[in-house]
Parts: C-alpha cells; structure tokens; sequence
C-alpha cells in the first residue's frame, strides 16, 4: 500500500480505491466516495454528500444538458443521483476500475465504459457535459484529460471540476502525514487554473469551498469516532484506523492554516 501510495499510477490508485473505498462506505453508511459538503444544519455524511453532488450539479447546469460523461466516477452514486434528480440526463460513468463499474449493477439511462480519462471513447463534439467530481486529482497527465475534455464536447458545452488542491505557498513539508495518506496528486490551484486555461478553456466560476468541505468533515469524524472506530475494525486492522485518525485531524489543521483547499471550477470555450 506504501507504494502504491508514492507511486499513484492508474493501476495503483485501482488498487488503494479497491482496499480503502470500503472505509468511506463503513463510515458514511453509502456509496459516494466523496468529502461532502457541509452547510450549517448538516450532521451526516451521506447527507453532505448529496449536498456536494447538488451543488456540482447546479454549477454543471446540468438541468440543460442531456448527454454527461462522468469521468473517474466511483460507485457510479453520484451519476445516480444526477439522473433521479435531472429526468432527461443520458449519462456515460467512465471509470478505469471495472470492478466499481460493476457495483452498481444496470441503471436506466446510464452506461458504464471501462476507460481511462486521458482517451475518452467519443467522437468529437459529441456530449453536452464533461464531469470530473474529486477525481481528476488522480489523473496524469491533467492536461490529457482537459484536452480530450475538450475534444469531445460540443461548442456550448461545460467541463465542471471538483477537486482537493493546495494553495501557492505550500511546501510538501508542510502537508505532513497528507503527504503519504492523500493518495492523489497534490495539484497547486494555480496550476490547475493554467492548466484549463491552456487546454483552451475559460474559467466561467471558481469556488473555493474548502471551509465546508474538510473541516466539518473532520469534526464529524471526531465526534463521532468511537463509533465509527467499531465499524472499521471489522474490517481493517486497528493501525489503519488510528493512520485515518490522525490523517483527518491534519487535514483539518492544513485547511484552517489555508495550506489546501478545495475547488470547483465551471469552464466553457
């Protein structure tokens, strides 16, 4: 797992989504693999999750859209989520992990393609969205995936974003534990920016919501611990727990000392 977390190739990351997805699901009681996005009167996770998924969506314009790719798209949860909540939506879950295509089972309007993000099976000018909801952090090279994003969609469509990054001046000394345990590229948010903007998009919105994200996240795990600590252990050694543990409370610090934050991007041509 030590390598697979210093290398994070697509066959590394398959494998640490294959071992540690689990965690998220025994403590969140679903099957979104994301951080969630707590507003005042959110007190569970699951919850927090479809708050995230919501607020990706409106971001996405998804209520005018009818064909969206979903790459990197976990469980497939939040592309059932979209399609319940927007009728009209064909959506295509793009994962390079056959194994969580497979977990869902068949869904109507939804199709599920084994792929990687760098080579989207598409025409040219072909869907209407392109959607990347906290996963193209592990996606390399970035720039492919914006590219071939940009290939596929049509001349008024939406490539959305939503992924953890650090801010300007942060060391990787300065993300401690994160280092090993945020198994992902630690991308810096200007670099993204530029990133887009090369790939021949324009920043339509940014929001920098990392205040909602990581640190209620963080709380809830706290307060919460024992109980989930129970939930765990049936499945995982009592190491993995306290290395999640002390994992969440310096992601915690790191967003409150503004070292990383969380960001979604809405770009068009």
């Amino acid at each position: 797992m030590f390598f697979w977390t210093i290398r994070k190739n697509e066959k590394d990351v398959i494998n640490l989504y294959n071992s540690l997805s689990p965690i998220m699901q025994l403590a969140t009681g679903g099957s979104m693999l994301n951080f969630g996005y707590w507003e005042q009167n959110t007190s569970e996770p699951i919850v927090a999750q479809e708050n995230l998924c919501s607020y990706f969506g409106n971001m996405a314009e998804l209520e005018n859209a009818k064909s969206v790719v979903d790459v990197g798209s976990g469980l497939s949860a939040p592309a059932i989520f979209w399609r319940k909540k927007y009728n009209n939506l064909k959506l295509f879950c793009i994962n390079i992990n056959y194994a969580q295509l497979q977990f869902s089972g068949p869904q109507e309007n939804m199709e599920f393609i084994n792929s990687t993000s760098t080579k989207l099976p598409f025409s040219n000018r072909s869907v209407d969205r392109v959607l990347a909801l906290e996963s193209s952090q592990h996606f390399k090279p970035l720039k492919d995936f914006i590219s071939e994003s940009k290939r596929v969609l049509k001349s008024d469509g939406v490539f959305t974003l939503a992924l953890p990054v650090t801010l300007q001046h942060t060391s990787l000394f300065k993300l401690g534990i994160l280092k090993f345990t945020w198994s992902s590229e630690h991308y810096k948010l200007d670099h993204v920016r530029e990133l887009v903007q090369l790939g021949g998009f324009k920043i339509h919105d940014e929001q920098l919501i990392g205040n909602k994200v990581y640190t209620p996240l963080a709380n809830y795990y706290i307060e919460n611990r024992q109980e989930l600590k129970k939930s765990i252990l049936q499945k995982y050694p009592n190491y993995v727990e306290k290395i999640l543990y002390k994992s969440i409370l310096k992601m915690k610090k790191a967003s409150d000392q503004k070292i990383i934050d969380y960001v979604v991007l809405k770009c068009k041509f």
